[in-house]
């Protein structure tokens, strides 16, 4: 290096004595808001109309599943509820019938318009649940069946050529019926409905309640509340459904209601061929 001349740095050394930029924060975009005046109509306001059309036009499926023990009035309740014969025995009742040896599950379907809205029911039945001596995982076949219903829809919805309209198997509700013994919910009633309600809305049922006074009515209903609290098993409708204060001040009023009783004291004429029978459910 020649005397007197000042000293120049590489551009390495330079590179090592100046910082780096350091990359700017993203911020974030702050949503436009757009006069629709000064754009003209849009027409979002038609969505919900047209959504509406489509779905009385195609109608929609609603599969609902009962389960509980043979006589209390599982069939008698379906029908009342919809106001026509579309339980598993209303369609058909075979005289001879006897309580299957294991849990079966039997659907059957139904076409229900009113009003120009077509609803297409599906009701199914789990004869043979609780009525064995040992009911040991009893809900097993239950819950199979729920699970092979999601995954059968699922595989539909990714599958590349999706059908133009997937059918609806799921269980959307099941109404679990609870004997009405005035004490408390028997272990099976806790066993099936800690494991189904993680799988499926369950509204407990507490059935004919026309054999039980008001009083013993009203502090059933709270033993059942309670054992249902403690136990941790939730029913219809679940609290991450509560997405705001207005959903949850509904919601706790049907929460409250529940476990909903049941009485329905009518008689019910069956018929086949020359002969028929008269039954009370």
């Amino acid at each position: 290096m020649s005397k007197g001349l000042p000293e120049t740095r590489t551009d390495a050394a330079m590179s090592e004595l100046v910082p780096e930029p350091r990359p700017k924060p993203a911020v974030p975009m702050k949503p436009v808001s757009i006069n629709p005046n000064l754009l003209g109509y849009i027409g979002i306001d038609t969505i919900i109309e047209q959504m509406r059309k489509k779905t009385m036009k195609t109608g929609f499926d609603f599969n609902i599943m009962v389960v509980g023990q043979s006589g209390l009035g599982k069939s008698t309740l379906v029908n009342t509820l919809f106001k026509s014969q579309v339980s598993r025995k209303a369609s058909s009742w075979n005289r001879e019938e006897k309580i299957p040896k294991t849990v079966e599950i039997k659907a059957i379907g139904h076409v229900i318009e009113e009003g120009g809205v077509k609803m297409k029911l599906t009701v199914i039945d789990t004869p043979g649940f609780g009525d064995q001596i040992n009911n040991e995982n009893c809900w097993e076949p239950i819950e199979k069946y729920i699970n092979e219903q999601y995954e059968k829809f699922l595989k539909e919805e990714v599958n590349i050529a999706r059908k133009k309209r997937i059918p609806d198997t799921r269980v959307h509700c099941c109404l679990y019926f609870i004997s009405p013994t005035g004490h408390s919910l028997r272990p099976l009633d806790l066993e099936f409905m800690k494991h189904l309600s993680k799988v499926v809305n369950i509204i407990p049922v507490i059935a004919k309640a026309d054999t039980m006074t008001l009083e013993e009515k009203s502090e059933f209903k709270q033993r059942v509340r309670k054992e249902l609290e403690v136990n941790g098993i939730e029913f219809y409708p679940q609290k991450e459904f509560d997405e705001d204060l207005e959903d949850k001040t509904e919601n706790d009023k049907i929460r409250w209601k529940t476990s909903t009783t049941v009485s329905l004291p009518c008689f019910e004429t069956l018929s086949s061929g020359p002969t028929s029978r008269t039954s009370r459910k």
